[in-house]
């Protein structure tokens, strides 16, 4: 028997709830060292059962230990430095700039695809955050990790 996994990437908003859950105890019991399982998931609403099932196949993009490797993709006006401000604001969390690719603009919007090396430990949530932050990102999607 094959044993292949498939990862996915996949937004919390069309999560079974049951996920969030499981993740809102693992992360409860991350925060306190003292709570329990049992603590965690009466606080989650969820039972044992569930935890235990789904505990080891789900957890948010920011826990992934899988990878360094990330690729971003993200569509930008077309406007003299903002690459130059997308780029800064990955150096400014620590993260080395692996490849940049970046199409003609079309229509006033150019697509630049980003891979970048995160280390082990990253809070991917946060760069994210700081990048859709920026005044000109049109879209912003992470479409790999490695």
């Amino acid at each position: 028997m094959q044993n292949d996994s498939d990862y996915y990437i996949v937004d919390k908003q069309v999560l079974p709830e049951v996920f969030v859950k499981v993740i809102k105890a693992k992360q409860l019991m991350l925060e306190d060292e003292k709570m329990t399982v049992q603590d965690a998931v009466s606080a989650a609403g969820i039972s044992r059962s569930a935890f235990y099932k789904y505990k080891d196949h789900v957890s948010r993009l920011s826990e992934s230990k899988r990878g360094r490797i990330m690729t971003v993709a993200c569509n930008l006006e077309d406007r003299a430095g903002l690459l130059s401000t997308v780029l800064n604001v990955i150096a400014r969390h620590g993260v080395n700039i692996l490849t940049i690719n970046q199409t003609i603009p079309i229509n006033g919007v150019a697509n630049v695809t980003i891979s970048v090396d995160t280390g082990s430990s990253f809070d991917i949530t946060a760069l994210i955050e700081s990048l859709k932050k920026i005044t000109g990102v049109m879209a912003l999607k992470v479409i790999a990790r490695e």
